[in-house]
């Protein structure tokens, strides 16, 4: 299994750098120490469930999801390159793990601004554009003060700063998609505030990928580029988003009351002591852009709007995970049909040439005029449509 995954899997994978390191820790450390040792043809379904249940307690059940996955696609090449006859992966008997649903949560006012307050000066602006933007962590720390239209009310999320092999890098957005969303006066005001008191650091990064070009084309792909961003680390260099969490985020979450004090550990080389907090992903900064599109929706702002501004790939993707903050229906799409047919029946008396029912012939069926009037007082009619259609 090792042999084949490192000689002739992993060979041939291509794609984002950042994605293929994900893939090959996953694969390193869930897969190949369990069945590394085993030949393909000694990987049955027996061999996947007691697999399951040494990964349980381990890793989490998202992550149990993902890495079924990447061992579905290994054999799945496997069978394409004639090494085994069947995938056990896809056995009838064995159940595949799954993500249990949960629903994503907004913060409260005062949590934001125990978390916000209890990070240092220079750091607090992530905190504002996080929630009144819905930027993500890698986004707002990769945002450059050229970005920001303050006169125009929008910010272009052009970037994002990220880790590869432990290098940070400058790539795009997630899904490679590029966007441009409001901001609201008091987030301007916060920006200005931030600019005035800690002015814009220059900082050069790679594109994407940090490795030494070999060709031409990746040298001209990789080329750095040099950006002035809106918040920079003490050395005048990029935050770097897993240091920032562990050492001023989960800080920040302590001292607000969001989980735990850390525990006090000696460390394994050295001397001294050191922090340790708990795992904390559920108060992740995502949790601010949670917050962003709660308020969105609660204000009834469009679905559709709101799916661009957060970077989604379609408005489905939105309401599947933030559906739950629109607000109840509150009769506007009765009183909207009841102003429909009103205006109906008052352009029908109102019309002198209107035929009477004894004008028609016998067989002719009564009929619903043909074409809706092109608004419909008191309700947005995209946003009905987009919601009608996702009940659908």
């Amino acid at each position: 299994m090792r042999d084949y995954v490192e000689k002739h899997w992993w060979a041939a994978r291509t794609g984002d750098p950042a994605t293929l390191e994900t893939v090959s820790r996953r694969v390193r450390n869930q897969i190949l120490p369990y069945l590394g040792s085993l030949s393909l043809r000694q990987i049955k379904v027996e061999t996947l469930r007691k697999w399951l249940k040494d990964l349980e307690g381990v890793i989490s059940p998202g992550t149990a999801v993902t890495v079924w996955g990447y061992l579905n696609n290994i054999l799945d090449s496997a069978v394409d390159d004639e090494r085994i006859r069947k995938n056990p992966c896809r056995a009838k008997t064995i159940k595949a793990p799954t993500k249990p649903a949960t629903k994503a949560r907004a913060w409260t006012r005062e949590r934001v601004r125990a978390v916000r307050a209890a990070l240092p000066l220079h750091y607090q602006i992530l905190v504002d554009i996080g929630v009144g933007a819905g930027l993500r962590h890698g986004e707002v720390i990769g945002l450059a003060v050229d970005d920001i239209d303050l006169h125009g009310g929008v910010i272009h999320v052009n970037r994002q700063v990220r880790s590869v092999g432990g290098k940070l890098v400058f790539s795009l957005p997630k899904g490679n998609k590029t966007r441009t969303v409001p901001i609201p006066g008091h987030l301007a005001a916060r920006i200005r505030e931030h600019v005035a008191a800690y002015p814009a650091k220059a900082v050069t990064l790679p594109w994407k990928d940090p490795r030494p070009a070999q060709t031409k084309v990746e040298a001209k792909e990789r080329a750095p580029q040099t950006h002035r961003l809106l918040v920079s680390n003490r050395n005048e260099s990029a935050v770097r988003a897993n240091m920032w969490n562990e050492y001023y985020w989960k800080r920040a979450l302590a001292a607000a009351g969001i989980i735990p004090e850390p525990k006090v550990v000696k460390r394994k080389t050295g001397r001294g002591n050191r922090l340790v907090y708990e795992a904390a992903h559920e108060f992740g900064f995502h949790c601010l852009r949670h917050t962003f599109a709660s308020v969105q929706l609660d204000a009834r702002e469009n679905p559709v709007a709101v799916s661009k501004w957060l970077g989604h790939a379609d408005a489905a993707i939105t309401l599947r995970v933030y559906g739950h903050f629109l607000p109840d229906a509150d009769g506007r799409g009765r009183q909207a049909m009841d102003a429909w047919f009103a205006s109906d029946s008052a352009s029908s008396s109102r019309s002198p040439s209107a035929p009477q029912d004894h004008d028609r012939d016998a067989g002719e069926p009564d009929s619903l005029p043909a074409e809706a009037p092109s608004e419909a007082p008191g309700v947005d009619a995209d946003m009905a449509s987009d919601l009608q259609e996702d009940a659908a």
